[in-house]
């Protein structure tokens, strides 16, 4: 049992979640909150990327699990306990380098692209129109007239403004903020000189339509990088833009690695006596599969047809397998005569004679939900430990078969 569940809480997972849980978590959230799209959520985009910096390093989460944030805080992180810079952790989990490469190259844009199950089994090509920073052609990205920039006067330069502000007796804490007459850049021109196109901001916004192939067998969360094609800044190489996949869910089909697997109901006389059924594929293809007569298929019984699964990455005439996962159907109460159930029992095999006494007691069957007795053993096993009394270590629970 973990200390605390902060952390998880932050990222939306289970304390019990695996490492490609944490990494799909992580990527859409940062997506989400990056300040370049939510410039007003740079607290949470910062809780978030210090969440997945502890629970993505298999140290940093052990001692998290024992000892909870302040465990970290006391030795737990490098640096004599402090955390990264978000945008490095950002930069690293979608390949932006380091931050010595940073410093000669302009920033990357990452964006997110739904796409099908079907557009990753066949192939596809996506039209993606995005805004990027363009250098200004008419003043060179200088941002005015020759000798226009000079430094801000208020920040000497640095574009970061600090203050002391006193806490107590022999007590003051410094803050550091943005530079508010230059916002950052440490660099001021002149209202009169500068650029009339760009207002002199060096660069101005262009719109940019970029073609994404979508090659066979490509997965959730695969990287598409197209180099040189992200925000340009005076001086600087431009950076890349990266395209994010997100695999949107498929009614019938659950991609796990290169199989596919889906779920597929059949009548107790199919599972009994046989049956044939067609199955629609990915690429508009239909196969047939046959279970013959005398072939008892039982239920929940999973079977699988080699080569019909997702085509493999570079080598797409190899494919993984189609599994599939049979829910045999009852019929329902009253559905069988009662004059009939004897010719049906002389076919099956014998049951299990019990032995009654008279000393036993009758007690009568209820039917109940076993979804809704799954939902109240966790929120009583959840109160519970809210209380203080501890983990539910144990408990009954009805079955359906």
């Amino acid at each position: 049992m973990v200390k605390e569940t902060t952390y998880y809480d932050i990222l939306g997972v289970q304390p019990s979640a695996s490492t490609e849980e944490l990494k799909k978590s992580y990527r859409k959230l940062a997506l989400k909150y990056h300040p370049d799209k939510n410039p007003n959520e740079g607290e949470k985009f910062k809780q978030i990327s210090q969440a997945y910096e502890v629970l993505s390093d298999p140290k940093k989460r052990e001692l998290y699990d024992q000892g909870g944030e302040q465990a970290i805080k006391e030795g737990g992180m490098s640096g004599g306990g402090g955390f990264s810079s978000p945008m490095d952790i950002f930069d690293m989990f979608f390949g932006g380098g380091s931050r010595a490469q940073r410093e000669r190259k302009g920033k990357n844009m990452v964006h997110q692209l739904t796409v099908s199950l079907e557009e990753m089994y066949n192939g596809a090509t996506r039209k993606l129109a995005l805004q990027k920073n363009v250098v200004c052609n008419k003043c060179d990205g200088r941002g005015g007239k020759e000798g226009a920039v000079k430094p801000c006067g208020v920040c000497r330069g640095t574009g970061m403004q600090v203050r002391i502000q006193q806490l107590g007796p022999g007590m003051v804490q410094q803050i550091q903020s943005v530079c508010h007459e230059c916002q950052g850049r440490g660099e001021q021109i002149d209202a009169r000189d500068r650029c009339k196109q760009c207002q002199g901001r060096k660069v101005v916004r262009e719109k940019k339509v970029l073609e994404v192939h979508i090659d066979k067998g490509m997965k959730d969360g695969q990287k598409i990088q197209f180099g040189g094609e992200g925000d340009q800044e005076p001086g600087l190489e431009p950076g890349d833009v990266i395209i994010v996949l997100e695999q949107k869910e498929h009614p019938v089909f659950h991609r796990q690695g290169q199989d596919l697997i889906r779920e597929m109901e059949i009548e107790l006389v199919e599972a009994l006596c046989g049956f044939q059924r067609p199955i629609s594929t990915l690429d508009d293809r239909v196969i047939v599969i046959t279970s013959h007569p005398g072939e008892v298929i039982k239920h929940g019984e999973v079977k699988c047809i080699l080569n019909e699964g997702m085509p493999i990455l570079r080598n797409p005439f190899e494919k993984g397998r189609l599994i599939i996962q049979f829910k045999v159907v009852f019929p329902p109460s009253g559905f069988l005569p009662i004059h009939g159930l004897a010719q049906l029992e002389a076919l099956l095999p014998p049951r299990q004679e019990a032995l009654i006494t008279g000393d036993m007691e009758e007690a009568m069957l209820i039917d109940i939900d076993p979804v809704s007795e799954e939902r109240r053993y966790k929120n009583e096993a959840y109160q519970e430990e809210e209380e203080g009394h501890g983990p539910r270590r144990s408990g009954v629970q009805c079955q359906s078969s």
